[in-house]
């Protein structure tokens, strides 16, 4: 039997460092680890797919997380399916659990469902938290960082665009933009 591992986050920001720590601490060979830095959406995923050429009848699969290997429970159902076709079981290791045996598989597939519900209220709750916070007058995203009345006032005394750039420390494209906005504001 060999050990496999398979790590995923999110973005290419994330780190997959304390994953692979974790699946090398539990015996799997760092040659043998897959990772991708994908969404968990959808199982079309490069690591993934290379990991699946590489298991064969017997081996095992380590995951530290139940939601590392998939975030839908039919997918999860799948590639479980898939796995077990290929003989092939996973463990999750933060999870303590396995897809060896028909309990093993029923858990697993039980926990998917829970935590694809959780994740959808997660998701309504926080929608509905904006929604709140938008009719209470709380704007979102980036606050202005360019003072409007005072771009008006440089450009009025004649001011070029290197000029105002300088003066208010913002990029020649952002004058641009900006005396471009203005124009369309006045027509």
């Amino acid at each position: 039997m060999r050990i496999f591992g398979y790590a995923r986050v999110s973005t290419s920001q994330q780190s997959l460092d304390l994953q692979k720590k974790r699946l090398i601490e539990e015996g799997v060979k760092e040659s043998r680890i897959f990772s991708d830095k994908a969404s968990g959406k959808n199982t079309d995923r490069e690591g993934l797919e290379t990991l699946k050429t590489k298991i064969e009848d017997g081996d095992r699969i380590y995951v530290t997380k139940l939601d590392r290997l998939g975030r839908n429970t039919l997918d999860m159902v799948k590639l479980i399916s898939e796995f077990e076709k290929m003989g092939v079981s996973v463990k999750f290791l933060d999870d303590g659990m396995s897809t060896e045996g028909e309990m093993g598989k029923m858990v697993v597939t039980i926990l998917c469902a829970v935590a694809e519900a959780e994740r959808a209220r997660i998701l309504e709750r926080t929608n509905e938290g904006r929604l709140e916070a938008k009719s209470k007058g709380i704007q979102f995203g980036r606050k202005e960082s360019i003072d409007r009345a005072k771009f008006k006032e440089l450009l009025n005394q004649g001011m070029g665009a290197t000029q105002i750039s300088k003066k208010m420390k913002i990029s020649r494209a952002s004058v641009y933009l900006l005396k471009k906005e203005l124009a369309l504001i006045k027509s």
